[in-house]
């Protein structure tokens, strides 16, 4: 089946991204060591891309980010950065020999309806809770954003500098396993459609937002008569092993909270497809000077910058 083509309207959009580990094995399982240097790879790559995170959680197979980007390419750069790190580092962890994640990153558009990012979010927030592991989202015991959204403080991860360090191991130097370490902060960014808001305010729709996942949660284990798992269970997991079951679930092209909304989105995808196939025919043809849709990957051609023309 092909892949849809990444697409960002004009001007930037929110986008919820997900990764999943291979055979969704548990090489994601929380331990101090890995939730210090996953914060510290978000900062890190927040930090060199620009791009703006909202929210973020990590269970033991994969994880999401709620974040803001410019165009596809923004989204991209910024994707592989984390990806390529993380990998290196699990393998390092776990000494898992092949590959880490089962496919590449799936981005979902989220729409500027309030009702369709709060949604969004707290989808985001539930996790741990929605799936009875823990009683609370802030009971999980790995990377999750729902304590730094409720207080307002951000947080604090490590970079490993795996160059210096092999290089240092080169020339038969002893390296302790901090001496190439950095400390990264972390500060998440609003909600777009809640940036009006003042700090308090922002922190007291969390904190509504965080109440209402837990009655539910509540209420859910009511009804089955199952208890969580727990914090202790989940940490002592096998990275290498796999669930019985794994979700599974056609993706939307866009997350939204109205038919007219959802409708003029894939109206504007379809328009960007076509505009897409056309010059693709083009350059098969052997055209290079086809033009390609703004905020497109021309196949073998540098990414399509809006407003600008690119460089045969």
């Amino acid at each position: 089946m092909a892949r849809k083509l990444r697409y960002t309207p004009g001007g930037g959009a929110l986008f919820e991204i997900t990764c999943r580990t291979i055979h969704s094995r548990f090489l994601f399982r929380p331990t101090r060591r890995f939730n210090e240097i996953l914060v510290g790879i978000l900062a890190r790559a927040k930090t060199r891309y620009g791009v703006e995170i909202s929210a973020f959680c990590c269970l033991s197979n994969h994880f999401h980010i709620l974040a803001r980007v410019d165009d596809s390419r923004q989204l991209s750069h910024f994707m592989a950065y984390v990806c390529s790190k993380l990998a290196r580092e699990v393998g390092k962890l776990t000494g898992w020999k092949e590959k880490i994640f089962s496919r590449r990153y799936q981005a979902i558009l989220v729409s500027e309806e309030e009702a369709a990012q709060v949604e969004r979010l707290s989808y985001l927030l539930s996790h741990g809770a929605k799936e009875n592991l823990v009683e609370r989202p802030q009971d999980w015991p790995g990377v999750h954003c729902v304590d730094a959204l409720l207080t307002g403080r951000p947080l604090e991860g490590t970079w490993f500098d795996r160059t210096q360090e092999y290089n240092a191991r080169q020339r038969g130097e002893d390296v302790p396993f901090d001496r190439f370490a950095t400390r990264e902060i972390l500060e998440l960014d609003p909600l777009p459609c809640w940036k009006g808001l003042l700090p308090e305010q922002y922190r007291q729709r969390i904190a509504g937002l965080v109440e209402a996942i837990i009655a539910t949660a509540a209420a859910h284990r009511k009804q089955s008569g199952r208890e969580p798992a727990g914090a202790a269970a989940i940490r002592s997991q096998n990275p290498l092993t796999q669930p019985a079951r794994t979700k599974r679930s056609p993706a939307p092209l866009v997350h939204a909270a109205s038919k007219r909304m959802r409708e003029e989105i894939y109206r504007m995808y379809a328009i960007f497809v076509a505009a897409f196939r056309e010059a693709a025919e083009h350059l098969k043809a052997g055209d290079r000077s086809a033009r390609f849709p703004e905020g497109s990957f021309p196949p073998g051609l540098p990414f399509v910058q809006a407003g600008l023309v690119p460089v045969r």
